[in-house]
């Protein structure tokens, strides 16, 4: 079952800044979000160890993490596959039909989602910074 719907403020994607996956998966979320609100941060930028200072937790967490800050200032953190589950949400659309994926107990999505993580640097390569956006879409980076 999805988590209940609130009203958001803003949305940052922490993701793995050297993952030639993860680049990728970042930038099909820029071309199909129609929005244009979502903002994103390596895990390795400044912003992102102020999310793992803030959640502690996050530390030992090697996964795609969605930071949702709600009109409150309420903030709720996502994880693995929930966390790509959240952003097909956000996308809408067709996306959204992605979302099916909420009857896979977590457990079983969790651990073919960590499956995948343990070989995306062999499939998609490793880059030895993390990849400057370009300037247009720059104010979406954090």
């Amino acid at each position: 079952m999805p988590p209940a719907q609130s009203t958001q403020a803003s949305q940052v994607l922490l993701y793995d800044g050297v993952c030639g996956f993860c680049n990728w998966a970042v930038q099909f979320i820029i071309t199909w979000d129609k929005q244009k609100t979502m903002r994103f941060a390596a895990l390795q930028s400044e912003y992102g160890a102020q999310v793992v200072a803030r959640h502690p937790w996050l530390a030992t967490v090697d996964s795609v993490v969605l930071v949702e800050t709600t009109d409150a200032g309420t903030e709720q953190v996502t994880i693995r596959s929930t966390a790509a589950l959240r952003v097909f949400e956000y996308l809408g659309g067709w996306w959204r039909l992605l979302t099916i994926g909420y009857v896979i107990p977590r457990p079983l999505r969790d651990w073919l989602y960590d499956a995948f993580a343990k070989v995306r640097y062999r499939l998609f390569g490793k880059y030895d910074t993390c990849l400057l956006p370009s300037p247009d879409l720059r104010a979406r980076f954090l």
